[in-house]
């Protein structure tokens, strides 16, 4: 979303206007979550995707017909499975997919304008935008900040600081997605459902380990959207033309640097720790402490004797068995890896199949939806 983010600032700096639809809900095997969107410029050119290619086409006339005025400025629709014309505008996966489709002014909204800026330049921003509601108020928006701060209305002061204590508490959460907001926080009468959509900075991966497979994985993070920081507290393998995927490339011992970064609040829990050294002077400290933060992932290289010997050190420097439980490691999923490339796909596959508590297992063979609600 950020690569989007991106180009729709450089539509904003022309100052003409485009015409976004983004996906409100999904439901069964759709195969983009809240937040995905697809966007179109005047001149017909399109960036980002609503549905991975199912209903890109209808999508695309609609923010055309957006743009020309053929069709509403705002409108909401929904597209599902068609089984009776096989041709017919549908998804083919079997779910369905509600769809915000709104033209934007970048003059006539400045808030939208800024906060697709925050978004380019990374900085935590939620807009509020009314989905659904009364007809005048369609489309209007809410740039909140991570200090609760607020741009723009929805027309409505008491009404302003509901939807902006809402979109702040999903800000927090790092989530989007739709919620209901009345005039003063109740559900009398009827309410605004806003579309809610927060840009976080990206996760961090912290890789442990100069060493070749670390390179690897620094190119498997930075695929995933991670800002990816290779650490090693010998200079000699620690340099930046070993690593020039990486964010930074710090030299330092690994514990004293995550506890430098922890005291300064640059650790929260989506972040990632892979610990590569499987040396015990480097390892334990720095197991000691990442298990004791609370952190999205934290695996650890080694045999399967070295992990239970780490083990052993681990408890006798105080960690509970519930703190243990929470170290992947050998790390990576079963994948038969061999070669630095191959481990770095197993690592970053356990990252993604922990964060959203998947199995694993072939998708044959799982029996769960595909795409299993989060």
């Amino acid at each position: 979303m950020l690569d989007l983010a991106t180009e729709l600032h450089r539509w904003c700096a022309r100052g003409r206007p485009f015409a976004v639809a983004t996906v409100l809900a999904t439901g069964g095997s759709a195969p983009r979550q809240p937040g995905a969107a697809l966007a179109v410029d005047e001149e017909g050119a399109a960036a980002g995707s609503v549905s991975g290619g199912c209903v890109e086409g209808a999508v695309y006339e609609l923010c055309r017909d957006a743009l020309s005025g053929a069709g509403p400025a705002t409108v909401v629709r929904r597209f599902g499975y068609s089984d009776e014309d096989a041709f017919a505008v549908g998804l083919s996966c079997g779910g369905e997919i509600d769809i915000l489709v709104q033209r934007i002014d970048p003059r006539a909204r400045p808030e939208i304008a800024r906060a697709l800026a925050d978004a380019a330049a990374g900085r935590a921003a939620a807009l509020a935008r009314v989905a659904d509601g009364p007809a005048e108020l369609l489309g209007r928006a809410l740039l909140v900040r991570a200090d609760g701060s607020y741009d723009g209305t929805l027309g409505d002061g008491p009404r302003d600081r509901t939807a902006a204590g809402q979109a702040h508490a999903m800000l927090a959460a790092g989530r989007t997605g739709t919620v209901a907001v009345g005039r003063d926080g109740s559900r009398c009468g009827r309410p605004l459902t806003l579309l809610v959509e927060s840009s976080v900075p990206p996760p961090r991966m912290l890789v442990f380990g100069a060493i070749d497979f670390a390179a690897a994985l620094v190119r498997a993070g930075k695929f995933l959207g991670y800002d990816v920081t290779v650490c090693d507290a010998r200079p000699v393998f620690t340099t930046a033309p070993r690593f020039p995927g990486a964010d930074r490339v710090v030299v330092e011992w690994p514990h004293r640097y995550l506890d430098a970064e922890a005291a300064a609040g640059r650790i929260d829990p989506r972040t990632a720790v892979c610990v590569l050294t499987h040396d015990a002077k480097f390892d334990v400290p720095l197991l000691e402490r990442a298990l004791r933060l609370p952190l999205a992932y934290v695996g650890a290289m080694g045999s399967r004797r070295t992990h239970l010997q780490r083990l052993d050190r681990l408890r006798a420097a105080g960690l509970s068995e519930t703190a243990l439980a929470r170290l992947r490691s050998p790390i990576g999923l079963d994948l038969g890896a061999r070669t630095p490339e191959e481990t770095a796909l197993s690592i970053a596959a356990e990252i993604v199949a922990l964060r959203y508590g998947a199995t694993g297992r072939p998708l044959r063979d799982s029996g769960r939806p595909i795409h299993a609600v989060a």
